[in-house]
């Protein structure tokens, strides 16, 4: 995902340009810490203590001059317009969050009103299109067979959560004047691996690296994978 993120960004902003960016549920700061090291002003919205406390840990072992372009905010990602002034920034990250959220529509329209125009909006949720495939993929026909007819399932730390459909969220981003641009599959292959699997030698970790980011890219790959990576773009 990080390598389609740096795509869609050098696609359409200057070289070497300090973005804003904002990332709404950063979690412990993973992505804020890697644009921030790329030379960008990354705010983190994170409404978790603990989540947050870690990012800050993380943050003070970077360099000076990494930290002093990052700031965390506690908050939540659907009070943007609390903490936040409309078109503050170039960049607007939700990734991971969509899934927790009941009316996700009032959010996504507050994350466009924080891009200025022609900010990029990315988005990563969980693909309600292909609920079927990590239960069906694993053996568990019965479970596959109920998720056909539902959005919503239990994630790896036992929550029951909601999934969002392609065209839906299509239809939302042009409706908040943030039309989709580019989507890409994200984990085609890898949905049913464990988090605690150990990574792969060098040389085998690239080839799974190469084959997720051409299936993500690759119809009809990209539509059974297990999340979505959606890009809107600010009119």
């Amino acid at each position: 995902m990080a390598r389609q993120l740096d795509e869609q960004i050098a696609a359409r902003f200057p070289v070497g340009k300090r973005l804003r960016v904002l990332d709404v549920g950063m979690g412990q700061g993973t992505q804020a810490l890697r644009l921030a090291r790329a030379g960008h002003s990354v705010t983190g919205l994170e409404s978790d203590g603990e989540m947050l406390g870690t990012a800050q840990e993380a943050l003070a072992g970077e360099p000076e001059g990494i930290r002093e372009r990052v700031r965390f905010v506690e908050g939540d990602g659907r009070d943007t317009g609390v903490h936040f002034l409309p078109g503050s920034f170039d960049v607007v990250l939700c990734h991971g969050v969509l899934m927790y959220v009941p009316e996700p529509d009032p959010m996504l329209a507050g994350l466009a009103r924080m891009l200025a125009p022609g900010g990029l909006l990315s988005l990563l949720v969980r693909n309600g299109d292909a609920l079927a495939m990590r239960p069906g993929s694993a053996g568990d026909f019965g479970a596959a067979l109920a998720a056909f007819d539902t959005d919503t399932y239990t994630n790896r730390l036992g929550l029951d959560v909601r999934a969002d459909r392609l065209d839906a969220l299509t239809d939302t981003l042009a409706g908040i004047a943030a039309p989709l641009h580019a989507w890409y599959g994200v984990r085609v292959f890898t949905d049913n691996v464990p988090n605690e699997a150990a990574l792969p030698e060098p040389e085998e970790l690239a080839r799974v690296l190469a084959v997720e980011d051409r299936a993500g890219r690759t119809d009809p790959y990209r539509g059974v994978a297990a999340l979505l990576h959606l890009c809107g773009v600010r009119g």
